[in-house]
């Protein structure tokens, strides 16, 4: 029976999509993670209410006065369609929601209603630091017919420091797992290219030039590294759509344009790796003496 004839830059390679797959799938659902919080993060930000309580005994007149004045402020946050982020609370709103938070009707035994009129209103996310906030309650305070400003500067910080650590975990993650795929996708491919390494002797032996030898090997790596993402990037459609499906909230918090982006760049992240771990494999078996090979 003949013996199958080897052909230079062919080797086992299913090893090296498994590993190369799962380690750019895992790469790239950190990244979707790191969208998916930041776009929630810009969620908590907005929604974020600051109370505006007005002096007692505006009219009708005032209100819509008071109004137009926050409203131009360069801080409140606005709509798609230019609508600011303000509603007006009336003291009788406002006390029905304290009777049902408390259970108490403290109008039974003081007679009246003590609360005030309030705005409430939501900032753009780049006002949301402690030192912005708070130049931002000072303005508004400023305002003829504003008695107080309140929001709750304990929870904005707390909000802050966790978004902090959180991002500085992701980071460092992201990098080491970047790092450990490099180092096992160069052990790997070397391992791969190691029934190779005597098919490479003997052209360099009748006149090859490395560039003649490293090329079939580079075309197999960068289409290995390519087909490698393309899997990856279908897991991760699949897994995000069936995330959707199962939380149907998330889909709110998508950003097609930074998702597509991430897509893309998995693509060329794994055709990166599957060219310089291959360039560095076939350089290595290029420099080895014979005894070396054996």
């Amino acid at each position: 029976m003949a013996r199958t004839k080897k052909k230079v830059g062919t080797y086992p390679s299913g090893m090296i999509l498994f590993s190369l797959t799962l380690a750019l799938f895992l790469i790239g659902f950190c990244g979707l993670l790191a969208i998916q919080s930041k776009r929630l993060v810009t969620f908590i930000r907005e929604n974020y209410e600051m109370r505006v309580f007005l002096d007692k005994g505006l009219d009708e007149a005032k209100f819509k006065k008071l109004f137009k004045a926050i409203a131009e402020r360069p801080y409140i946050l606005t709509t798609a369609g230019g609508e600011p982020q303000i509603s007006l609370v009336t003291k009788d709103v406002a006390a029905k929601e304290f009777i049902a938070e408390t259970k108490e009707d403290f109008s039974k035994f003081l007679g009246e209603n003590p609360l005030r009129d309030s705005y409430r209103i939501k900032l753009n996310e780049a006002y949301f630091e402690e030192a912005k906030l708070q130049g931002v309650k000072e303005d508004l305070e400023q305002i003829d017919g504003v008695f107080e400003v309140v929001y709750q500067e304990n929870l904005v910080d707390s909000i802050n420091r966790n978004i902090t650590k959180i991002y500085i975990v992701m980071s460092a993650f992201a990098v080491v797992l970047l790092f450990i795929i490099i180092v096992l996708m160069n052990n790997t491919i070397r391992l791969a290219l190691h029934s190779q390494r005597l098919l490479i002797r003997s052209m360099q032996l009748v006149g090859a030039t490395n560039g003649f030898i490293t090329k079939p090997f580079l075309g197999r790596g960068i289409m290995q590294g390519l087909i490698a993402g393309v899997i990856a990037v279908v897991l991760l459609l699949a897994a995000l759509q069936i995330a959707i499906h199962n939380l149907p909230e998330l889909e709110s918090f998508q950003e097609p344009e930074k998702i597509a982006m991430l897509l893309a760049g998995i693509l060329g992240l794994g055709v990166l790796i599957g060219f310089i771990s291959t360039f560095q494999a076939v350089h290595r078996y290029l420099g080895l003496t014979l005894d070396e090979l054996y």
